[in-house]
């Protein structure tokens, strides 16, 4: 049996079945004794390889997960890690736990649904879901906030859905204070118009992990799901970032209402538009704010001279060579999600925007599941992530709007 594989195993076996189905009642005596014997060493040595794979597997998944390294759990307290105890997520048992859940149906163990969140314990399917893995989610968040062109540029908070917060708790701010006056702080009411909540919109992306990858090592799986799942919700969250209707998905930047006098509407993109918009613009809200525009309307203006037939666009290339675009010396920040200015363009459309990105706020619960069900008319099983998210203006005095006048 010496350097047989799994595969020469089952050839073999197939050979011996072929062979007694063919000769039936005239096989004799002997030759069924030496096949059984034979039968009971092929069997013997396919669960010694079996073993052995499985082996490297578990090996290959300890030096994944980082087996090996110094223990740590006595460091002093303030450089002290999380254990098991702090976050059970985090733990290479349920890191394993969460690959043969996604890869094989395998049901997570019922002592991790006590540590579920409130907001997915309160959705019909937190009973068939589960919890994405703290290492894999964090990969996920950095991911997410270097992928795209917006994400990495609003404000994030993780508060929990349904709050009322007052928005100097997102937005701070300063104010003088009388001698032995009270400060805001101090105040046990705070007006309604300075509140804010965030509402919980489930955001939900196929994961594409095939089950031919089944015997794949943990961190090449892990990566597996990260990939899948960055790509999908990056470009999910700046749509809604930028025009989301606010409608079961965040509210979007140029669905937004600007405040009185900070809308500009003209029927053709001229250098007076850009003028008209930077004068709407207050002057304690110039600095950080930026053009928020598609490709295409930049390129509108791109062309275009001031009265001293200087250009007032610049395209800079940097040492990435990622293009920089300035409009009057403002940046422009270019997405294929804003509407395209064209002479067929419907009036009353909002199709670019001057807005301090910082102003906006993108607010998730940090946790992220998975669910797997099989498609009743495909017969395919289907893996979705669901993460919770919503996200608005929290001050809206740095928001110009330029909108399509009727006419063009």
């Amino acid at each position: 049996m010496a350097n047989m594989t799994l595969e020469n195993i089952a050839t073999r076996l197939g050979e011996i079945q072929a062979d007694i189905q063919a000769r039936g009642a005239q096989m004799d005596d002997k030759t069924m004794t030496d096949y059984e014997t034979e039968i009971a060493a092929l069997k013997e040595e396919r669960t010694k390889l079996i073993a052995a794979n499985e082996r490297r597997a578990r090996i290959l998944d300890d030096i994944a997960a980082g087996a090996g390294e110094p223990d740590t759990s006595f460091v002093p307290q303030g450089n002290q890690r999380r254990n098991a105890d702090d976050d059970p997520f985090d733990t290479i048992e349920y890191r394993k736990a969460f690959k043969d859940y996604v890869l094989r149906g395998t049901p997570i163990p019922g002592k991790y649904t006590q540590y579920r969140t409130d907001a997915f314990n309160t959705t019909a399917d937190a009973s068939t879901g589960a919890m994405i893995p703290t290492t894999v989610l964090n990969q996920i968040v950095e991911k997410l906030e270097s992928a795209g062109q917006i994400l990495a540029l609003v404000n994030r908070t993780s508060y929990k859905g349904g709050l009322q917060i007052p928005t100097s708790s997102v937005k701070p701010t300063a104010s003088w204070v009388a001698e032995r006056a009270t400060s805001d702080k101090q105040a046990k009411t705070v007006a309604k118009s300075g509140m804010i909540s965030f509402a919980y919109h489930k955001l939900r992306c196929a994961v594409a992990v095939s089950l031919e990858v089944d015997t794949m090592a943990l961190s090449a799986f892990e990566a597996k799901v990260v990939e899948n799942i960055t790509f999908a919700m990056t470009d999910a969250i700046e749509k809604a970032i930028v025009a989301g209707s606010g409608t079961g998905q965040p509210k979007g930047i140029l669905t937004e209402t600007a405040p009185t006098g900070q809308t500009v509407e003209c029927v053709t993109p001229a250098y007076q538009t850009l003028i008209d918009a930077e004068a709407a613009l207050p002057e304690e809200y110039e600095s950080g704010a930026v053009w928020l525009m598609s490709k295409k309307t930049f390129m509108a203006f791109a062309g275009m001279v001031d009265s001293n037939g200087q250009p007032i666009a610049r395209v800079d290339h940097g040492i990435s060579s990622a293009p920089e675009r300035y409009l009057l010396g403002r940046q422009v920040v270019t997405t294929r999600h804003a509407p395209s200015y064209s002479a067929t363009l419907a009036a009353g459309t909002i199709f670019a925007a001057i807005v301090n990105l910082s102003d906006y706020t993108l607010n998730t619960n940090l946790a992220m599941t998975i669910r797997q069900y099989e498609d009743n008319d495909t017969d395919d099983v289907v893996r979705k992530a669901v993460m919770l998210v919503d996200g608005k203006m929290v001050d809206k005095n740095s928001l110009v709007l330029l909108k399509k006048k009727a006419g063009g």
